[in-house]
């Protein structure tokens, strides 16, 4: 994974049912390898998600390191979510894609999208402003 000439995967793109996680693992990959370019590897979003699943951000990185193939560590993660249930799995991906910046994270979500889509004031959270900078496609919503 080379993030200086790709994006890592939406937030909205689920492994193994969870929204976020691939998205992790695609920095820590980049991160094992030197090409994480502008991306931060166990950034705050990266934290909630290692946070609800009782993943450890440097042992997974470790895992990723020494990590054969993408199956080897979808397979050290597979277990942090089995230990969850279907509910508490869905709460947290509906949770996760639909709840807005608030506080000193509402300023900064702002002034980002004014510079990336000033004429999408419908975008009210960080995983579509994400998947906006990153080029792909978020459907119109009504704006809140």
């Amino acid at each position: 994974m080379d993030l200086t000439q790709a994006y890592p995967r939406s937030v909205h793109e689920k492994l193994h049912g969870v929204v976020q996680l691939a998205r992790a693992i695609d920095k820590g990959k980049a991160t094992a390898n030197g090409n994480v370019g502008e991306y931060h590897y166990d950034c705050p979003m990266d934290k909630a998600v290692f946070e609800f699943l009782g993943i450890d951000a440097a042992k997974l990185l470790d895992v990723i390191k020494s990590a054969k193939s993408d199956a080897e560590i979808e397979a050290y993660v597979a277990p942090f979510i089995d230990a969850k249930s279907a509910a508490e799995l869905e709460t947290w991906n509906r949770q996760w894609v639909t709840t807005a910046p608030t506080g000193d994270s509402l300023k900064y979500f702002l002034e980002l999208r004014d510079q990336v889509a000033p004429d999408r004031k419908d975008v009210t959270t960080w995983a579509d402003l994400l998947d906006l900078d990153e080029k792909r496609p978020v459907p119109e919503r009504v704006a809140a």
